[in-house]
């Protein structure tokens, strides 16, 4: 009969954990990004807001040059009345 003798060694390998820490480039890239959009968002809104009130600028513009054209066409038509019938 053939003796048959296996050995086995029980030593796991050592586990290696390897922390990387990078050097925060992302972090300060993803940042700036949204600074960015930040920026861009409310340069939008502030432009939008500039151009309503030029619109009520001019708004309020053309409805004091029909005011003051009413006036005048008013005074014309006094003056014309005058002069059909004029005071004695």
């Amino acid at each position: 009969m053939t003796e048959t003798r296996v050995e086995r060694t029980e030593t796991a390998n050592p586990v290696i954990i390897e922390r990387k820490s990078g050097s925060g480039a992302g972090t300060i890239i993803a940042v700036i990004i949204g600074l960015a959009l930040v920026a861009i968002i409310a340069f939008f809104l502030l432009n939008m807001n500039r151009q309503e009130e030029v619109r009520t600028d001019a708004v309020s513009d053309a409805a004091a040059s029909v005011a003051g054209a009413a006036d005048q066409v008013g005074d014309a038509a006094g003056r014309a009345a005058d002069r059909v019938n004029p005071a004695q």
